[in-house]
């Protein structure tokens, strides 16, 4: 059986090739310019790169986007870097990004460039989640970066992660 997600990837690249199809009789049939017919590849073609792009993250590509403010770290994993292959390493999260206090839908994987001290601290963080100890995570912004914030991209921007325990579910008394 073909995962849901495999299936639905599997149906878009069918509906593209179709696609594909149609503009190849358009071009073939018609007495259109030849400038239009180019445009029209062009386009069709820039839709396929932009649609793979964007439909990565369907198929379980971790986002390299910027981490929620406030999570859950559910695991990370790690891949140190290696300098004789010009590996530059990254970590991988997966975390349950909560708003106001509360869990969204679903749990993300991110990926985010390899630094020694955030590895130690999620390290931490993953031991102390295998204890029982759920790991609560904030980003800040780090100290000390210069320049507008608006003008710098997003995925790029340094930040700082913190982890510290969930506090306990207190029961009510009897």
């Amino acid at each position: 059986m073909i995962p849901a997600v495999s299936s639905q990837l599997l149906l878009l690249a069918i509906v593209y090739a179709l696609l594909a199809f149609l503009l190849l009789v358009l071009c073939l049939g018609t007495r259109w310019h030849w400038g239009l017919k180019a445009s029209l590849v062009v386009l069709v073609s820039g839709f396929y790169v932009f649609s793979f792009q964007t439909f990565r993250g369907l198929a379980g590509w971790p986002a390299e986007d910027e981490l929620p403010r406030q999570f859950v770290l559910l695991s990370a994993v790690f891949d140190e870097p290696s300098p004789g292959r010009g590996h530059e390493g990254a970590i991988f999260l997966w975390v349950h990004p909560m708003k106001d206090d509360a869990p969204l839908a679903m749990p993300r994987q991110f990926k985010l460039p390899y630094e020694k001290d955030l590895h130690r601290i999620l390290g931490d963080g993953i031991k102390k989640a295998r204890d029982g100890n759920t790991q609560l995570g904030e980003t800040e912004p780090r100290r000390g970066q210069g320049g507008l914030a608006w003008l710098r991209p997003a995925a790029n921007d340094k930040v700082e992660i913190k982890l510290r325990d969930l506090p306990r579910a207190q029961l009510p008394e009897k």
